[in-house]
């Protein structure tokens, strides 16, 4: 019986140390290591803060509540991209200046008629704080009000600090660098379509490299610090490190979102099909009503994608593209994150789609205003012009690809981790 009681004893406690183990946190973001640093860098400073409701800790706790409750940081200013500050804005709506109702601190809007800060803003404060997830991916526009603010910091002597948070597709890079013709606010830079840096690293290039710009900046004064994370490689999907995902914006909702968004968000922009924005499974889905599902399915299968399989679904929108119709298509199924190629992936289907449907001509039925941000996602007239003359992958995927190789030995000078 004591046998049996001490073997019970020693498998629980085992039980005990492997829940304690599951539970360690092997990533502290940039927010946590200032905080563990007692907020040094910003203490006697006017702090104008960037965030949205990704700022958290580890616990959820918001970087505004953290800083704002800090006695050694005067926090006066909040300043959001996309979205808002508290993530209460619908994709490209206005956001108005506002004051928060949990702080009573006034919040400037980045998006819309003023992306760069003003002068105005910028002499409210002595130091800017950046604290927002991105997705890895060119297109969000996180990283576009973050170069904003590296232009705003230089141009008026200010300190720029990033705090540093993953990158949810580690180090992954695809697509070809922005061209003339195709810079916005979804392609402001001349990087890759997936980048493989965090905001920390890639601010750290942005400061750094003026051929990266559209045009070198006029201005180079200012300061920019990364505060790092601790515990994160680039070999870590978003569940190895630990964390929390927060909504990083309405059709973002999981951290497996961001493995989806630039598997179909470019063809997302023309409105040709459902891309499961609207449903449950928003950027996870390609269909339409005119779609055999279990045909798609077959030939997208067929082509042996590595770390890819597709199965055929069928669904009604609640909004958006296909509302009050039965969309018929394809569910993604990412198997191997780290051998995907996610980008190509709509651009086969609809390889797939014009070989079995030829009359539903992909570009010919979009308006030019359609045409023109898709060519700004990709960053490329290129691509389109040559893509629509076959409809084949492989005559534009060496062109998506030229610039990786160039790309990612330029992009080692500027990793941290």
């Amino acid at each position: 019986m004591k046998r049996i009681l001490f073997f019970s004893f020693v498998v629980l406690l085992l039980c005990a140390c492997n829940k304690g183990v599951a539970q360690q946190q092997p990533v502290k973001t940039g927010i946590e290591v200032l905080r563990e640093q007692n907020f040094s860098l910003l203490e006697g400073k006017r702090v104008g803060l960037c965030t949205n409701p990704t700022g958290v800790d580890s616990q959820l706790k918001s970087t505004i509540d953290i800083l704002n409750e800090a006695e050694n940081v005067n926090l006066v200013a909040l300043f959001g991209p996309e979205h808002g500050v508290r993530g209460n804005i619908h994709a490209g709506d206005v956001i108005n200046t506002e004051v928060d109702a949990k702080t009573g601190i006034t919040m400037y809007s980045l998006y819309g008629k003023t992306h760069k800060p003003t002068q105005e803003m910028m002499d409210l404060i002595d130091v800017m704080v950046y604290d927002i997830q991105d997705n890895g991916c060119r297109s969000y526009t996180y990283i576009s009000t973050m170069g904003k603010l590296i232009e705003a910091c230089k141009q008026y002597d200010k300190e720029l600090v990033i705090l540093d948070r993953p990158n949810p597709l580690g180090g992954k890079v695809e697509g070809n660098i922005v061209e003339d013709g195709c810079f916005s606010f979804v392609s402001l830079y001349r990087i890759p379509y997936l980048y493989g840096l965090t905001c920390g690293e890639l601010a750290r290039m942005l400061w750094d490299d003026s051929s990266v710009w559209k045009e070198p900046l006029e201005f180079d004064k200012g300061k920019l610090t990364i505060v790092p994370m601790t515990g994160w490689t680039r070999d870590m999907s978003f569940d190895d490190t630990g964390l929390k995902w927060v909504v990083a914006s309405p059709h973002v909702p999981f951290s497996h979102s961001a493995y989806f968004y630039p598997a179909t968000g470019i063809f997302g922009e023309l409105g040709y099909l459902s891309i499961g924005v609207g449903y449950t499974l928003p950027f996870e889905l390609m269909a339409a009503s005119w779609i055999d599902a279990d045909s798609l399915a077959e030939a997208m299968n067929a082509l042996n994608l590595p770390g890819v399989r597709f199965r055929p679904i069928y669904y009604n929108p609640y909004y958006s593209v296909g509302k009050g119709e039965t969309m018929r298509g394809i569910q993604i199924y990412i198997t191997d994150f780290r051998v995907a190629r996610l980008s190509e992936i709509q651009f086969l289907v609809v390889q797939e789609l014009m070989r079995m449907y030829p009359d539903r001509d992909v570009f010919g039925l979009c308006n030019q205003s359609r045409l023109n941000m898709f060519d700004k996602v990709c960053g490329s007239k290129y691509i389109r012009e040559h893509f629509q003359e076959h409809y084949r992958w492989s005559d534009v995927s060496d062109y998506w690809y030229k610039d990786v190789e160039t790309f990612k030995q330029k992009a080692k000078k500027y990793e941290l981790y």
